[in-house]
């Protein structure tokens, strides 16, 4: 069976918490009937192949090795998993193929490959499989993935934290396991993690897997456009100020510019403060670049999100997508246009005030504001290492 019978159906679940992953894609396979489950184990890797698994509900159907292509198996796992799925949609007896991701693979990078592929596959929902008592935990952990066994590919610099982040806020669906059984010493889940996953997960769909629902949710559709622009710096869709069982959320917004060499100076304590934060800024002597800001686990990514919409020539606007128009006009400043300080904070025991006095403290003072662009391309250039290192 297909969304309209001609194409299969696929949804993609992934997850750094294993067994809370294994046990969300046995209870679609159990409660969807003609359901089957793809899965690539990266473990295999080191032996120079990615092992391929195809399970229904009754058990394994089939298997194989997939050879690595440029030493990476993640690529392998690119290559390989379309042949695959389209092979299950020839065969016309499956109502859902199920993409099981190896623990680091990110969801937003297979479910752009599976739209690009076309019929006969049709994305239909993409979730991330959590245990919300080790979500804390998880976003805490500055371990590099290679350190601890999870690195997709040798050139592969991603932690811990920083890839469980993206997991979360990607999808449409986070699927809730609280079981005792999945690796975290008998801990359960209490009010303070349900805060944090949902401070931390705006316009997200969490479903405790054992209430049932998740099949329907994972096959009523998934806009990869949509999906991309919720995570683009210049429009992301940014936690809300809140403040629930002890878990805070800071959004903070400022229209004046970062003094570079302050805002350098403090960037360990701000990375610090919470358990995760995101968002965009601007430097002064950068007035033309946007800035993400990205942090978790302790270690913040600044990177350029190239030209702020009121650094463009206004016939370049119909080429920027449309999301991005529509925020940048919410927040439009008579003179700096979009360019702003947005960044949100999100963790259990915030220090709010202090906070918001050491943000506050890098923002150009008065004299300085005053000098205007001319001046303020005269600061210190203290982020060049950060965004224009040398190679």
């Amino acid at each position: 069976m297909s969304v309209d019978g001609t194409r299969l159906p696929v949804a993609v679940v992934a997850g750094l918490h294993a067994d809370a992953r294994r046990t969300t894609v046995e209870e679609i396979l159990r409660t969807v009937p003609g359901s089957v489950a793809l899965h690539h184990d990266l473990t295999s890797a080191v032996d120079s192949a990615v092992h391929r698994t195809v399970r229904d509900a009754g058990g394994l159907l089939g298997s194989g090795d997939a050879p690595l292509v440029n030493d990476c198996a993640c690529c392998a796992l690119r290559e390989d998993m379309v042949p695959e799925l389209r092979r299950l949609a020839e065969g016309g007896r499956h109502r859902l193929a199920v993409l099981e991701l190896w623990d680091s693979v990110e969801p937003q990078a297979m479910a752009e490959v599976i739209a690009a592929a076309g019929a006969p596959l049709a994305l239909t929902g993409v979730a991330t499989a959590i245990d919300p008592a080790l979500v804390l935990p998880y976003l805490s952990n500055g371990d590099d993935l290679a350190d601890v066994g999870l690195a997709a590919a040798p050139s592969d610099r991603r932690t811990v934290a920083d890839t469980f982040a993206r997991q979360l806020e990607y999808p449409t669906v986070i699927a809730v396991v609280e079981d005792s059984s999945c690796g975290h010493g008998g801990e359960v889940a209490d009010g303070t993690d349900d805060a944090l996953l949902a401070q931390l997960t705006p316009g997200v769909r969490a479903l405790r897997v054992q209430d049932g629902g998740l099949g329907a949710a994972l096959l009523a559709g998934f806009d990869v456009v949509a999906a991309a622009a919720r995570l683009h710096p210049a429009c992301a869709l940014l936690p809300q100020e809140c403040d629930e069982h002890g878990v805070s959320t800071l959004v903070w917004r400022r229209e004046r510019p970062f003094h570079p060499q302050r805002l350098y100076a403090a960037l360990e304590d701000l990375t610090c403060a919470a358990a995760r934060s995101r968002g965009r800024f601007w430097l002064a002597e950068r007035p033309d670049t946007l800035l993400s800001w990205d942090a978790a686990g302790g270690a913040l990514c600044v990177e350029s999100a190239g030209p702020w919409l009121a650094a463009l020539p206004e016939a370049a606007w119909e080429m920027v997508p449309a999301e991005r128009r529509v925020a940048a006009s919410l927040g439009w400043h008579h003179e700096h246009g979009d360019r702003c300080q947005y960044l949100t904070f999100t963790s259990p025991g915030l220090d709010r005030d202090g906070l918001l006095t050491l943000l506050d403290s890098c923002l150009l003072t008065d004299d300085e504001y005053a000098a205007g662009r001319d001046g303020w391309r005269q600061l210190p250039h203290a982020f060049d290492d950060l965004l224009d290192p040398v190679i």
